[in-house]
């Protein structure tokens, strides 16, 4: 029989109603011929709803009982899944992302998947049962819960497709596939057939929510092929894969945004060899990521480095800084606040010289400063402020002429 994952993200499974409608949709793939594995978000705002109730309790709650607190979250949608299927007739079993053979490492709040063993799943396969497994945790090889950090599920989804070699891993959600952007705030989006995996992980770690970006990776790395349909509709949705047939006009293929972003400037009284090295190395063993990168050094001013970072980690930043800087050498830290990202996304960059001076140059037309840069052979981001993040990501994707369908493949 042919092996399928299917993973439903919190608004899907948000009532009582939609775990019903959720168990209809499983129950009609088993009776296509299918061995089935189901991973599940918490129920709809359930994980900010348990964290809200921890910062009520403590300024700075423990990382590892934050896990097991959150945790519980997937593991009350699973069994509710599990016991409507058997209602409805279909044999189902749940397990927690431990029982489930997901073992992590001891990160808390974002631990990244080491490895999966497929025996148990496989076993409850082989006796026909459905699988529901909690998605967004695992355990440590310590034994301690763990939990994937935002959008974890999908990670989940992915790792179990890959262990079990399904033929295909659905991502169902509350749209109707991968868009162009953000229809939301850009009108003119529309749904993308296909969609190469190097384009889809430059604009999951560039702010577009639909996929966490481990999920991708994964994806990319087993190949396995990743489908993201609608929930509450019948549709094929989008499909990632390794190669998509591109036309030749299509350059660039997504314009993704994120709030929130805060530029960290160091400055020092005289460079020294390996500053960077360790300033970035002392961040990094802090579980603090950093993306876009400039460095300054220009005869009679002082020298510095600027990078930015999401906002949520700004405050440990600052500490880790402050608790190494005798160590790293700097003199001064600043930071500024009210910054976004924006970014284009395509493969057909690579081989069309100017697309980034296009950007810029309707960026200059439309009176938007750009403060940043960072760029690789697909993509191209700018950090602007974030009243103009919206206005930016709209020039651009009418820049590019994203809403037009000749370019749907």
């Amino acid at each position: 029989m042919t092996k399928i994952v299917m993973k439903f993200g919190g608004t899907s499974v948000e009532s009582t109603e939609k775990i019903t409608d959720v168990a209809n949709r499983v129950k009609g793939e088993k009776e296509n011929g299918h061995d089935i594995v189901v991973v599940v978000s918490a129920m709809g705002k359930a994980t900010d709803e348990l964290s809200k109730l921890a910062f009520e309790l403590a300024d700075s709650p423990s990382k590892r009982e934050m896990d097991m607190l959150l945790s519980s979250g997937e593991q009350v949608t699973m069994a509710l899944l599990s016991l409507k299927l058997n209602a409805i007739g279909v044999e189902a079993i749940s397990l927690t992302g431990a029982q489930a053979g997901l073992i992590t490492d001891s990160v808390h709040r974002n631990a990244k998947v080491m490895k999966m063993d497929p025996s148990k799943i496989d076993g409850l396969l082989a006796a026909n049962k459905v699988v529901i497994v909690a998605g967004f945790q695992g355990i440590s090889e310590a034994g301690e819960i763990t939990t994937l950090g935002r959008g974890g599920s999908d990670t989940t989804a992915v790792a179990i497709a890959a262990s079990i070699e399904a033929e295909i891993c659905d991502i169902y959600t509350d749209v109707d596939g991968i868009y162009t952007s953000d229809p939301r705030y850009i009108e003119s989006a529309r749904k993308l057939e296909q969609l190469e995996y190097d384009e889809m992980l430059e604009l999951a770690n560039l702010g577009a929510g639909v996929l966490h970006p481990r999920a991708v990776e994964f994806a990319k790395n087993y190949k396995v092929p990743l489908r993201v349909r609608p929930s509450f509709k019948d549709g094929e949705g989008t499909i990632l894969k390794e190669e998509v047939d591109v036309e030749n006009n299509l350059v660039v293929r997504g314009v993704a945004f994120e709030s929130d972003i805060v530029r960290l400037t160091i400055e020092y009284e005289i460079p020294f060899n390996g500053s960077l090295a360790s300033i970035f190395t002392t961040l990094a063993a802090n579980h603090i990521n950093v993306d876009i990168i400039v460095q300054s050094i220009v005869e009679g001013v002082k020298p510095a480095v600027s990078f930015s970072i999401k906002k949520e980690s700004l405050s440990e930043a600052i500490t880790v800084l402050e608790t190494h800087k005798q160590a790293l050498g700097f003199t001064f830290a600043d930071f500024e606040v009210g910054l976004s990202k924006v970014s284009i996304v395509g493969s057909g960059m690579v081989s069309n010289p100017g697309v980034a001076a296009q950007m810029f140059d309707r960026l200059r037309k439309e009176n938007i400063p750009v403060k940043m840069v960072s760029t690789s052979e697909i993509k191209v981001s700018v950090v602007v402020p974030q009243q103009n993040m919206i206005e930016a990501a709209n020039a651009l994707h009418d820049e590019f002429e994203l809403a037009l369908t000749h370019q749907s493949v």
